[in-house]
């Protein structure tokens, strides 16, 4: 019995773990790397077509989406799954595909223009429908078979509608060994679905760390705080966008405006719309309205069994079309637009930001996590220009996040997950930046005197004899080459730039105009360098 750490190691995405036990080989979570790679993934160690099955703990990308890929690469064996997380990565990997068949399209005529090859797509539509057509659907709490030897439960993570966390049981060779795997641990008291549930015992614990460093910032009043910023923006005569993650987020927001609305929160503005902007989103928020039985909590169910759906409401307008898409900015009342994707990198939500940022009466409202090396982090970090389809757009809109609104458990709630597991021989940390993996791990330490690993990729850890093998080095991400050798390109450089730096001297005594002229092309070069 051996498990190889793959991704999501000293990072929070590109979740995957390789086991090898009972003759078989399989992976937990495939997801895709998104924003800042900081440190290289080793390969699964074998060909796709030599995986027999995976387990996968949610829908989100960075836990799924690379199971495309594997599919493309010859795997032919079952993905095993909650029903709700089945039916949502039946529209999120085919949207996924579509991005990356958008984006090969798009860079393959760039690079025809440069008498370069054509850009091969990591995946294709066809691929998302051959991965799609592999998920078998389970219920939580039925412990399943998956071979002899081999048994696996999901349970309730609360992180998104059909998260769960797994508790994965082997036996071989007369040894039996329990492991939880915890996907990504929900927040307490979200709304529409219910608080993940715990984990009595397992012998080894891999255990995710997004927040294993901070304490959620909760208001007493989501909606309130939420009304606040309406008001205050509708006032000013702006609208309030919201990035937001298609799947999970998307309905919540819905859910909370449903109640200001119900409520009377924001004045002088009734009916105002709500703009949904994501054809990936509204199909969620259907897939969300079928789940509601065997996903929503009470609350949510109390709202259903008096006859109302809590994530729908007057005013709301979900669009489907490019043309309607176009349409909402030309809507001059004050109103919401809810756009993916929830880091600003791809999607609709950047033609929104284009046309929207830099009026300085709109807000743009953030309320989910911003990775390192987004256009989403660089807006909540302070930047005073974002590059959003080759063009310089200045940020004047009001910048903010709703504090507390987040899918993952803060360092309390991940905490409490822990010490609820009885017999734990050892925790694994993973899914969390390096300064938060690290921090959760010693208060693991701490505060329950247990044996924690965190791993880099390529680690390895014999499970029937709690050892670990390969203690892996951390393999960086190549950075752009920074020679101290004085090459020819690099001196017709610095030459460049010291041209550049006298001509900005002798620019003091020119016209404003010509100075603003000047400056924009430097901050042009800076964006086209990402620098």
């Amino acid at each position: 019995m051996k498990m190889t750490f793959i991704g999501a190691t000293h990072e929070v995405t590109g979740s995957c773990t390789y086991i090898e036990a009972c003759g078989k080989k399989f992976l937990v979570d495939f997801g895709m790397q998104q924003g800042e790679d900081i440190y290289e993934n080793v390969q699964v160690p074998v060909a796709p077509s030599n995986i027999d099955f995976v387990l996968l703990t949610h829908a989100h990308i960075d836990h799924s989406g690379m199971l495309p890929f594997l599919y493309a690469g010859g795997f032919c064996g079952e993905i095993h799954a909650t029903e709700a997380t089945t039916n949502l990565c039946n529209v999120m990997l085919r949207d996924s595909a579509h991005i990356q068949e958008f984006e090969a399209e798009w860079r393959s005529r760039k690079a025809a223009r440069r008498g370069e090859p054509n850009f091969v797509p990591l995946y294709t539509m066809n691929d998302a429908i051959g991965a799609i057509e592999l998920f078998i659907p389970h219920k939580y709490e039925t412990p399943v078979e998956i071979c002899e030897g081999i048994t696996v439960l999901f349970r309730d993570a609360g992180h998104l509608l059909g998260s769960s966390s797994i508790l994965l049981t082997l036996t071989e060779n007369g040894v039996t060994k329990t492991i939880a795997f915890s996907g990504d641990i929900g927040n307490q008291n979200q709304p529409l679905i219910r608080d993940p549930q715990f984990i009595e015992a397992a012998d080894y614990v891999m255990i995710e760390s997004t927040y294993g460093n901070r304490v959620h910032d909760r208001p007493t009043d989501y909606a309130s705080s939420l009304a606040k910023v309406l008001q205050e923006t509708f006032d000013r005569g702006g609208s309030v966008i919201i990035p937001s993650f298609a799947v999970g987020r998307t309905q919540e927001m819905l859910y909370f405006i449903r109640h200001i609305k119900d409520e009377g929160l924001v004045k002088g503005y009734d009916g105002f719309p709500v703009y949904v902007d994501s054809p990936l989103a509204n199909e969620a928020t259907d897939i969300f309205i079928s789940n509601r039985e065997s996903c929503y909590d009470e609350e949510a169910l109390s709202f259903v069994r008096k006859g109302i759906n809590p994530i729908t409401f007057e005013g709301l307008i979900r669009t489907v079309t490019s043309n309607d898409s176009v349409a909402i900015n030309s809507d001059e009342r004050p109103k919401v637009i809810i756009s993916a994707s929830g880091m600003c990198e791809a999607g609709r939500i950047k033609h929104h930001l284009k046309h929207n940022l830099w009026k300085k009466q709109n807000t743009i409202l953030f309320v989910g996590y911003q990775a390192s090396n987004t256009i989403g982090r660089a807006l909540v970090d302070g930047a005073k220009r974002v590059k959003l389809f080759g063009e310089t757009v200045k940020v004047a809109a009001r910048i903010t996040q709703l504090p507390g609104i987040s899918g993952h458990a803060d360092v309390n709630g991940l905490l409490a997950w822990a010490k609820a597991i009885s017999g734990v021989k050892r925790f694994f940390v993973n899914h969390g930046e390096a300064s938060s993996s690290e921090s959760f791990a010693q208060r693991l330490r701490d505060e329950l005197g247990a044996e924690v690993y965190v791993p880099f990729s390529g680690a390895e850890f014999n499970i029937a004899e709690n050892v670990i093998t390969i203690d892996a080095d951390p393999i960086p991400v190549p950075k752009k080459k920074n020679s101290a050798n004085l090459s020819i390109a690099y001196s017709d450089l610095l030459a460049a730039s010291e041209r550049l730096s006298a001509l900005i001297k002798d620019s003091e005594g020119r016209t404003n105009a010509d100075m603003r002229q000047l400056t924009e092309a430097i901050h042009k070069l800076c964006d086209d360098w990402k620098l």
